[in-house]
């Protein structure tokens, strides 16, 4: 016979003896699953939060903070300098021949969770005239717009879902009284801005008795223009700001936290996966004691010692198989979508965000089931290849 016929006969008998040991590869199973939809599941979180924070920037926008600030929050940016910013080239205008431009403040106030009593932090941004010019991606779907000077915000759908009191209609009492609640917004990808509120910034500014900016965002010419805007403010030595293409910048205030979400799925993944390859060990290796007596007779007539090792892989693996099926589809069904929040914005305020599982991941986790499959099968494979027929067949008479 053939060594493919071989393989394909001993592996076939192989996999047709596993519902008789039906226990022992069901702990493979479970094992290398719960591997695998760990793994997915965080690096799932991973990929959500940067895809919300990175989804708020746009190429074509500039975000300017002062100096040597490490991100928004931490920003300030005096009034003066806010009308020399604006003057600067590479900043596109509107019909007027006004750039589009706004000092923006953020803020943050409390209201609780939904379902829960503990309160948590919702960011504010206070916006100016070039809001709906600035970020056209945002769209009013309950409510209207907040009028300037009144004390009125409007909500993003995903803070409106995950906590309370944030309907149109209802009132907020933060810094400076009550708040209405006028509109409902959503940007058309996700976006870190649909976990916050908006409001006016000027209104904002005298409520929060601030006399300083946080950033000042600006539409660019075209995405090529941010080099020549840089320049200019570079050269003004009484402004004290820097520039970075908004996409860039929130792009890079996402990768720490997705670092160390990478980090914990890999670690908590990596431990897991031990304990599944020894459980295939163990599993493989009580396989190859049960069929020692088969493994010897095939040897005696003559099938050679490839065809037994592949058969042992194929069993092994074909279990670590199933466990990757059944962990991404659990993975897939119980987090796919599902909203999350933590805190990720200066002062604690909350970001929600959907995790988000992606064919990298099913990929990735395959991958690792795959390792696992293989290790669990190498070495009771290269045992069952050695096994000395004579010495097999004696033991299992005895």
């Amino acid at each position: 016979m053939s060594a493919p016929r071989q393989v394909l006969a001993v592996s076939g008998m192989s996999l047709r003896s596993l519902p008789q040991r039906l226990a022992p590869s069901a702990v493979v199973v479970i094992g290398t699953a719960g591997v695998v939809a760990v793994l997915i599941s965080v690096l799932a979180m991973g990929v959500g939060f940067a895809r919300t924070v990175t989804g708020t920037g746009r190429a074509d926008r500039g975000i300017i903070v002062s100096t040597g600030a490490l991100d928004e929050a931490l920003s300030s940016i005096p009034r003066d300098e806010v009308t020399r910013i604006g003057s600067a080239p590479g900043i596109r205008r509107d019909t007027s021949g006004d750039p589009i431009a706004d000092a923006e403040l953020l803020v943050q106030f409390q209201v609780p969770r939904k379902g829960h009593d503990e309160p948590v932090s919702v960011a504010l941004r206070g916006v100016g005239k070039s809001a709906a010019l600035l970020r056209p991606e945002i769209h009013i779907v309950r409510g209207r717009m907040f009028r300037p000077g009144l004390h009125e915000i409007i909500v993003g759908r995903a803070a409106d879902a995950r906590y309370g009191g944030l309907d149109v209609g209802r009132h907020v009492r933060f810094q400076g009284g009550d708040w209405s609640v006028v509109g409902l917004f959503e940007s058309v990808r996700a976006s870190s801005l649909d976990s916050s509120a908006m409001g006016d910034a000027e209104t904002l500014m005298t409520a929060f008795r601030r006399n300083w900016f946080n950033s000042v965002t600006v539409l660019l010419d075209s995405p090529e223009s941010l080099d020549r805007l840089k320049r200019a403010l570079a050269a003004d030595p009484t402004l004290h700001v820097e520039v970075q293409r908004e996409s860039e910048y929130f792009a890079s205030q996402s990768r720490g936290l997705n670092t160390v979400l990478t980090f914990i799925g890999y670690f908590v993944g990596g431990i897991m996966a031990v304990g599944a390859a020894f459980s295939a060990l163990n599993t493989m290796y009580g396989a190859v004691s049960s069929r020692s007596r088969e493994i010897a007779t095939l040897r005696a007539v003559g099938f050679g010692g490839g065809a037994v090792v592949i058969s042992v892989l194929v069993e092994a693996l074909t279990l670590a198989m199933v466990g990757a099926l059944i962990g991404t589809l659990g993975a897939w069904l119980l987090f796919d979508g599902r909203v999350a929040s933590m805190a990720a914005g200066g002062g604690g305020t909350q970001l929600a965000f959907a995790l988000t599982v992606t064919p990298g991941l099913v990929a990735l986790g395959i991958v690792w089931a795959f390792v696992i499959g293989a290790i669990g099968g190498l070495f009771p494979a290269a045992r069952a290849a050695r096994m000395p027929v004579a010495k097999a067949l004696t033991s299992v008479a005895r």
